[in-house]
């Protein structure tokens, strides 16, 4: 039974969630052949206040890039 488990800074709709779980799902009964009832996927939303990449908080890049000329 495939577990995938995804981590992502929340802000998506959920019609972007709901592409991204059948995209996911397709590629693994796919890839390995997994019968897509044994096939489980789930996300896990970050708050913007608990992600940080190159020393920068997800919360501060997003208001950054907010502003004009941002």
């Amino acid at each position: 039974m495939p577990l995938i488990e995804v981590h992502l800074a929340d802000g998506r709709t959920d019609e972007q969630k709901r592409a991204l779980l059948e995209g996911i799902t397709k590629v693994v009964q796919d890839t390995i052949g997994a019968s897509l009832d044994s096939i489980r996927v789930w996300i896990n939303e970050l708050p913007p206040t608990h992600y940080m990449a190159a020393g920068e908080w997800l919360v501060d890049k997003r208001a950054r890039a907010a502003r004009p000329g941002g």
